[in-house]
């Protein structure tokens, strides 16, 4: 089969189809930012890049830094159509399905030509936010309605937007519920981890920005000083939000507590496997990808569950947290407060394992996601 993969360049998107490796079929990356060079990691796909730009002219970096006005100015006659050279591509290719990752990034810029192609069959993969959060702006949600009708399958990374595709047109075959990324390779996993006893972090994803809220865990943290003294407590993944609230804040000046930016991924891993609580926060996602990293890593995990999606994997008070208002800081230091006395820490981590981590170990899902490619 001749899959066209239309993606921005990701490590999820990378990671889904590296599953797809030595599985016989042809597959194709239009990447959808026009923006990339060649990625090596999936050296065995064919890859469309470097296509948006007419002219890469000199000082073109520099200006758009500089003069972002004048840069994007220029821009409208320096970029090619993205449904034109997408047009372009399947008819070269004839592919026999078009697989997009994320809606508002990889359906709505082709949505005319896959109408214009009735007959192509069509995945939409959902992640994360993709639905949940953008059905409540007028012009996301215009193409959400125009899109999920033409749809003939759909991934989703949850139960809940399955339901919420439905209601907006989605008539198709529904293929199940994945990691957006795919599966995840306990083995290497494994190599990072100590054991509960050596472990004594609090580590908290920093992101703010549009739909992250570490801002009030930081607040519930900073009310809880006497009683996480005896902690260290991690934020990795600062964003630039993050770090504008703590030119205020007194917890960047307490000797037990780190404030990371970006990271790679194996440092993100390393954190997990030393962590003994987990905690993600946000107003909209799907199943968070750290989540099920830190469960497979064996920290135990608190979590926001924006549209009941985080209940689908995490009973509270058995074996995780849910913060169900990711803005009420009183409630978020109350689930601190009962994490940190939790002394049955090693039971939950061998449940989570057996219960969740087990079931989306890559090798699991790589065989179950291309059976389900051949329904196509």
């Amino acid at each position: 089969m001749k899959i066209v993969m239309v993606s921005m360049p990701t490590l999820h998107f990378f990671r889904w189809c590296s599953q797809l490796k030595d599985a016989g079929h042809e597959v194709y990356w239009f990447d959808i930012t026009g923006m990339s060079a060649p990625v090596a990691k999936i050296n065995w796909v064919n890859q469309y890049v470097d296509w948006k730009l007419k002219w890469n002219y000199p000082g073109r970096s520099f200006l758009k830094k500089k003069f972002p006005r004048v840069y994007n100015f220029l821009q409208q006659w320096n970029e090619k159509n993205t449904a034109k050279e997408f047009e372009k591509y399947i008819k070269e290719i004839q592919p026999d399905v078009v697989h997009s990752f994320a809606l508002y990034v990889s359906c709505a810029p082709i949505i005319g030509v896959m109408e214009k192609y009735k007959n192509l069959k069509w995945i939409y993969s959902s992640w994360g936010s993709d639905l949940f959060y953008f059905q409540n702006e007028s012009t996301y949600l215009k193409d959400i309605k125009r899109v999920l009708p033409r749809v003939n399958y759909l991934f989703t990374d949850c139960k809940r937007d399955y339901i919420i595709a439905k209601e907006y047109g989605f008539t198709g075959e529904f293929l199940g519920v994945f990691p957006g990324g795919g599966g995840f390779d306990l083995e290497i996993m494994e190599s990072y981890k100590k054991p509960i006893k050596d472990r004594n972090t609090i580590l908290i994803k920093g992101f703010q920005g549009r739909s992250g809220r570490a801002i009030p865990v930081l607040k519930a943290v900073e009310s809880l000083q006497k009683e996480l003294i005896d902690y260290t407590i991690v934020v990795f993944g600062a964003d630039v939000a993050l770090f504008d609230y703590l030119k205020t804040s007194m917890i960047v000046n307490w000797s037990n507590v780190k404030i990371i930016g970006k990271i790679p991924h194996d440092e993100v891993l390393r954190l997990m496997g030393e962590a003994l609580i987990y905690m993600g926060n946000s107003n909209s996602d799907g199943i968070p990808n750290t989540l099920l990293e830190a469960i497979c890593m064996g920290a135990f995990p608190i979590q926001s569950n924006p549209g009941n999606v985080t209940a689908e994997i995490i009973q509270d008070g058995i074996n995780g947290f849910l913060i169900e208002d990711c803005e009420a800081v009183f409630e978020i230091e109350n689930v601190i407060k009962k994490a940190i006395k939790r002394t049955d820490f090693e039971n939950i981590q061998r449940i989570n394992y057996s219960t969740i981590a087990q079931q989306i170990d890559f090798n699991f899902v790589k065989e179950k996601v291309n059976q389900t490619y051949l329904k196509v």
